[in-house]
């Protein structure tokens, strides 16, 4: 036989292609050698095993030219399906199967696996069922394996219970390969207690299935399960390898076990998997998810090489511990080494400029996503929702919406979100009308959108339908946030007393948010009676809530019970409880603007003051009257007219208005609930200057366009 490197040394520098009878003595008596030694086997394993396909058909060629390839050669005929199969080539391993006279369970098993690899779940389940009717054979374990995975990847739920039997009947239960073909099909098909049963009832498991099993509990969010496998993994003797130790870092981030996690970091460093660039991902997303920012840097500075999923998983850490600004920061370090982000990459840094607001960031990353061409993935789609929704800039989300190619329930849901914080409920029904339409399923975040449009629109009846009926029929339990939203709605739709038995009456242990939810719609709705008992309970919850301090002082100040304003004023004294000031801000050409009530601090204040009170004399003749109520402080009308002029509100729009193209949104931001009076202002100055005016507040989005807010009037 020739040498494989062929040629000689007067030949050209370019090589012809390889001449398969360089290599072999194509006429060599290869049928008195066993199949398995047969050279054209071991090539043709070769060529498999290197997935050189063009090498391989031409050892077939030469099989079939020379006569030497045989319908009865099994081996033979296994290692051509073997070849075709692991190229990806189902069409040639089809055709060499249906040309064999003499199949055996490799045949099948080999078919099979290239079926599977491929993707064609459905085939591999047709195929096993041909296999012993047609041939009458038996499953092995490496086909059972197979068959297994199959229906794990198809969904076929029921089908791999079936084979669940199957290898009970047999005794393949026993077999390594299929114990952890049968964990991850019940793992992958979202039956926690079907992969439990089999992990606990079958004895010898080996670290492949604790980690096939820790990562499928931990992405179904089984925690208590994922943890009794942790425990039984300490126990077990076998050795930790790299997977091991993500899916336990992961273990600890999703309990926000800080202790636990730096315990896992020692056994980490002292068994040498310090270098693996996985390992250390997950444990910067441990830090990063139990709050230690810090020691998250810290790992991340002790990486001797980065790439694209360390640089990923520290600015992730720095979005869940809010340092938005650094994360950003962080992306233009990642740039300049020369790492080039990737999907979530980028998503991190949309939802970090959504927690920033800073929409002009926001929008220069979305024109570099579609420049490298990401636009299209479903994780980038839905931070491009959330970053244009929490902006303010409703329309541009739903325009990305609109664009996706494929959603998930959390593109669903961050729309539906995105319109009832915009208090566009009818919108944001429609768009679940739309999801269950696309054969969506709802989860338990979408109903907590879903009610608060009902809450927007004030659909009593509609949003106890959703609460008591369709979440029942769809097996989701109604949580708090549910319930707070039911408060809301009645308290929208001025059932005050309604409300306040519903929360006397269920069984649920109701926290601050949902007795302050009571409490602003008393506000609103002026009724102090209730308001005082919901706040009453609010402050033997917590005495020192201020929210609560200065909403009660509030709605003193709003049925003018002086009185009641000094005590409250007294006590938060007393108690050193601070009201936080008031600001405003609006970013103009990427550089944010603050304001406060009355602030000449701002180098342009004189000019942005003349441009207020421009603003309240155009729009008096609309109707505007200053509310002395909103300014909320027992002193002279007249004070309380010119406190209100500048409040922070006001300034910020009169400097938008003066910064901005004429056809230019306003968008401004406010730390707290936006006053009664700078409400009326602002939408009638979006009706004299034709501009579309977003405010958000602690509370909601308020969208003023010609003279009316998406609100109505109510937050």
């Amino acid at each position: 036989m020739a040498s494989l490197a062929g040629g000689s040394p007067s030949m050209p520098a370019q090589k012809p292609p390889l001449d398969p009878r360089s290599v072999i003595n194509w006429q060599a008596p290869w049928r008195l050698k066993s199949n398995h030694d047969h050279p054209a086997v071991k090539l043709l394993k070769i060529s498999a095993g290197t997935k050189n396909l063009k090498f391989g058909k031409i050892i077939h060629a030469h099989l079939l030219v020379s006569n030497q390839a045989s319908e009865n050669n099994v081996v033979e005929n296994n290692t051509l399906l073997n070849l075709y199969a692991k190229c990806g080539q189902l069409s040639g391993a089809q055709r060499v199967f249906d040309g064999m006279r003499m199949r055996n369970v490799v045949s099948w098993g080999t078919l099979m696996a290239g079926y599977f690899h491929a993707g064609f779940c459905s085939e591999v389940l047709e195929l096993s069922r041909d296999m012993v009717k047609v041939d009458n054979l038996r499953l092995n374990k490496y086909v059972l394996s197979t068959v297994l995975s199959s229906c794990a990847g198809d969904g076929l739920y029921c089908k791999g219970q079936q084979c669940h039997v199957y290898a009970e009947k047999s005794g393949l239960i026993f077999n390594q390969h299929v114990k952890n073909a049968l964990v991850c099909m019940y793992s992958m098909c979202e039956d926690v207690e079907g992969a439990m049963k089999v992990f606990n009832g079958v004895p010898g498991l080996d670290i492949f299935t604790y980690n096939s099993l820790l990562t499928a509990l931990l992405e179904h969010g089984s925690l208590s399960e994922a943890l009794d496998v942790f425990r039984k993994l300490l126990e077990a003797d076998v050795e930790w390898d790299g997977a091991s130790y993500v899916g336990v870092l992961g273990l600890c981030a999703c309990l926000k076990d800080l202790k636990l996690g730096s315990q896992v970091h020692s056994r980490m460093l002292k068994s040498g998997f310090n270098s693996d660039m996985f390992v250390n991902c997950a444990m910067i997303d441990m830090y990063g998810k139990c709050g230690e920012i810090t020691k998250a840097r810290k790992a991340f500075g002790s990486l001797k090489a980065r790439n694209v999923v360390s640089w990923t998983a520290i600015l992730a850490a720095c979005l869940q511990n809010e340092c938005f600004e650094e994360a950003l920061k962080l992306f233009f370090e990642m740039e300049t080494d020369g790492v080039r982000p990737n999907e979530y990459t980028f998503a991190v840094l949309l939802n970090s400029s959504a927690s920033l607001s800073a929409v002009a960031y926001g929008t220069s990353l979305h024109a570099h996503i579609e420049k490298v061409g990401y636009e299209d993935f479903v994780i980038v789609g839905n931070a491009l929702v959330n970053m244009y929704s929490r902006n303010g800039d409703i329309e541009l989300a739903y325009s990305v919406f609109a664009k996706m190619r494929s959603r998930d329930p959390i593109t669903w849901n961050s729309m539906i979100s995105g319109y009832s914080h915009h208090g566009l409920g009818k919108e944001a029904l429609t768009v679940f009308r739309d999801m269950l339409a696309a054969e969506e399923k709802p989860n338990y975040v979408t109903f907590i959108g879903v009610l608060s449009a009902c809450g927007h629109l004030g659909l009593v009846e509609q949003g106890f339908y959703y609460l008591n009926h369709s979440m029942n029929m769809l097996g989701i339990e109604p949580g708090l946030e549910h319930y707070t939203c039911i408060i809301g709605l009645l308290g929208k739709a001025g059932q005050l007393d309604e409300a306040e038995n519903f929360m006397r009456s269920m069984p649920v242990k109701w926290d601050i948010v949902a007795w302050r939810t009571l409490l602003n719609a008393c506000h609103v709705q002026w009724n102090y009676h209730v308001g005082m008992r919901a706040a009453e309970v609010i402050l033997q919850m917590d005495p020192n809530d201020v929210g609560t301090c200065i909403l009660l002082s509030n709605m003193h100040a709003k049925f003018k019970r002086w009185d009641g304003v000094v005590k409250m004023r007294k006590l938060m004294r007393e108690r050193n409880i601070k009201k936080e000031p008031g600001l405003s801000w609006t970013e103009i050409r990427n550089n944010t603007h603050i304001f406060i009530a009355g602030d000449n601090k701002h180098p342009e204040s004189v000019q942005i003051q003349k441009k207020v009170r421009e603003l309240l004399a155009e729009i008096k003749p609309l109707g505007y009257v200053p509310d002395p109520a909103s300014a909320l402080h027992d002193v002279e009308e007249e004070q309380k007219v010119d406190y209100l002029t500048f409040h922070s509100e006001k300034l910020a729009i009169a400097y938008a208005l003066m910064k901005t193209p004429p056809n230019a949104p306003i968008r401004v931001i406010k730390n707290l609930r936006i006053c009664d009076d700078c409400h009326s202002a602002a939408k009638l100055i979006s009706k004299v200057t034709n501009r579309l005016i977003v405010i958000r507040d602690a509370n909601h989005f308020h969208t003023f366009r010609n003279g009316i807010c998406s609100c109505a009037d109510y937050w």
